[in-house]
């Protein structure tokens, strides 16, 4: 894959450093060194040291991504929401992780990209999972569909330019949830399982911030953004503030709702096109199981 930028500065700059500010790693450089890319200047081969000139055209080549051979396929038919030569944002249901596992190398969102790129003879076959879901949470995810492409996203994770936004159902002390609200308390491991997580003062600093949008005595529907990324957070926290997720045995949720699984959501994706640099903002409406619940609120 190409890419092409415009040397616009008025004094000389040498190419490594103005490579590393259009978010080109070391990772990618020694890539594109070893495993048939090319850097040129002006439609000639350089390395690194050249010393840019205003107006020069940087074009970088990078290899194609090899697959994995050891990712198994899934053909089960993917939900595609966006796609372009650079990204892929699909509709996950629920029942399906989001990547292989030890005891489980198949069946994942993961598997099933393989497949779809394996069937569309994409020339990158390596696939990058940028934001995951849990098994049983339903909505958007993004994959990058090469490895610069997910340098960049992963940029923008670490300065919190993507923005996720989640809706839940959730029951227990409605009364207590308030109009908006931020929920902060700390969560660790439980020890007494291996997937679960706690609330305890010695655990990591989380916050989640909600927005009451409908309720009834006895079930709340939620917005959600998260402001930082704990593991289960989002179940964690409802659980933690006596109002667990329906359909959420591990935390105490609700069995008797017509859910049974967490009743949670990835609705709105919102970042910037890695190459472009354009806003991008995709919404998905709630699944069929938590429709019929709210309907009923």
């Amino acid at each position: 894959m190409k890419f092409t930028y415009h040397y616009q500065k008025e004094t000389t700059q040498q190419l490594k450093y103005f490579l590393k500010e259009q978010g080109i790693s070391k990772g990618l450089l020694a890539k594109i060194k070893f495993q048939g890319g090319l850097i040129l200047v002006n439609d000639k081969r350089e390395n690194v040291l050249y010393s840019l000139r205003p107006n020069d055209r940087v074009t970088i080549v990078v290899p194609d991504e090899k697959e994995h051979e050891t990712m198994l396929v899934d053909k089960t038919p993917i939900a595609i929401v966006y796609e372009d030569e650079h990204l892929l944002i699909v509709n996950k249901p629920a029942g399906v992780a989001s990547i292989p596992a030890q005891y489980h190398p198949n069946g994942t969102m993961a598997n099933r990209v393989k497949y779809y790129y394996k069937s569309k003879n994409y020339k990158d076959q390596v696939i990058h999972v940028v934001t995951r879901l849990d098994r049983d949470t339903t909505g958007l995810m993004l994959f990058a569909k090469h490895g610069f492409a997910h340098a960049q996203l992963d940029r923008q994770l670490r300065q919190k330019e993507v923005e996720k936004r989640y809706q839940a159902l959730v029951s227990g002390n409605i009364d207590q949830l308030a109009g908006h609200g931020m929920i902060t308390l700390p969560i660790t491991r439980d020890l007494s399982s291996l997937l679960k997580r706690k609330v305890a003062k010695d655990g990591q600093v989380a916050q989640t911030e909600y927005w009451l949008l409908k309720h009834n005595a006895n079930i709340a529907l939620v917005d959600i953004k998260l402001h930082t990324g704990r593991t289960h957070q989002i179940r964690v926290h409802f659980s933690g503030i006596g109002s667990p997720l329906l359909g959420d045995d591990l935390y105490g949720g609700l069995m008797t709702a017509g859910i049974t699984r967490q009743a949670l959501h990835c609705y709105k994706l919102s970042f910037n096109h890695p190459f472009s640099g354009e806003r991008l903002t995709f919404t998905l409406a709630l699944p069929e199981d938590m429709t019929q619940v709210v309907q009923n609120i």
